[in-house]
């Protein structure tokens, strides 16, 4: 394989990745946001500082491009938590039905659906829909935290699927954290069980919780998300507190990059991310449809 020149590359971090990973991207940011960074950049090579999921994003919106990732063995457990033939079981009994997927999912996953969502849009897409009926996958904590809120009238039927790392925060450490800080707010991430959802002043995405906090007049927060998200937040907001609601919140497929792996890209030691173009094509109308209904 060829060498890469580091000029000739956008290189892309997503908030989870490690410090020093963080410290050598050019963008910084969750999945959609880096995703269409890199769609809107001029540079035709990618390298994604993420999980499998996050490149196939990438390479499905911009197929054109060379898209790496530093790791591609790193993957997200919740994205390979989906049966393929449930969805089609759940097409054929449910009438007047969309398929809302979470971006947190694979490329075949994402053919097989007629919106992909985030954890920022989902709410806003799902009402925007002219079905009755909302199949949402993979994460049914995301589901049951965005089926909560809905104004829409719909009906919601649930994936099994959930984040290994948020769905193991419970109440009663969060409860403890707020003991110890009671002077904190608490911020949390809709993957987390609705329990803990329920205790936040804040549940929203890496970036909203990052906004969050830069934004509140606030200087102590309680965090309960993967512990990566720290780096951003100290950097933005140096003289605020933070806390991870337990210790090891950690994503460790996402630890795996580090600045060597990041190095092997450059060296030409890691293959380029490939999606077969038909499974691409139907991925991106998912995306497309996103896309359209977020305006």
């Amino acid at each position: 394989m060829e060498t890469i020149r580091r000029e000739d590359a956008l290189l892309l971090a997503h908030f989870y990745a490690p410090d020093e990973v963080q410290k050598l991207a050019d963008f910084v940011g969750d999945s959609y946001a880096l995703a269409k960074r890199a769609k809107e950049s001029e540079k035709q090579i990618i390298v994604f500082c993420g999980v499998s999921f996050m490149g196939e994003s990438v390479k499905i919106l911009c197929p054109e491009k060379s898209v790496y990732l530093p790791v591609p063995a790193a993957r997200c457990a919740m994205a390979e938590m989906v049966d393929e033939s449930e969805i089609a079981k759940v097409r054929r009994n449910v009438p007047d039905l969309a398929v809302v997927t979470y971006i947190n999912s694979t490329a075949r996953v994402k053919a097989l659906s007629d919106v992909v969502v985030t954890s920022s849009n989902a709410e806003k897409i799902i009402a925007a829909l002219p079905h009755k009926n909302i199949y949402f996958i993979p994460d049914r904590n995301l589901g049951h935290f965005i089926a909560a809120r809905d104004r829409s009238g719909k009906n919601f039927y649930f994936g099994n699927g959930y984040c290994p790392v948020h769905d193991r925060t419970t109440k009663e450490e969060v409860l403890a954290k707020k003991a110890e800080y009671p002077n904190a707010l608490f911020v949390t991430h809709p993957e987390c069980p609705q329990e803990v959802c329920a205790l936040a002043d804040y549940v929203g995405s890496t970036a909203g919780i990052i906004d969050f906090a830069e934004n509140s007049d606030c200087s102590e927060f309680i965090v309960g998300t993967e512990e990566g998200v720290l780096y951003e937040l100290f950097r933005r907001c140096p003289n605020k507190k933070f806390y991870p609601s337990r210790a090891g919140f950690v994503c460790e497929d996402m630890k795996k990059i580090t600045k060597e792996s990041v190095d092997n890209v450059f060296a030409g030691y890691v293959p380029p991310v490939e999606v077969e173009e038909q499974t691409r094509a139907k991925a991106a109308e998912a995306l497309n449809a996103m896309l359209k209904l977020a305006k």
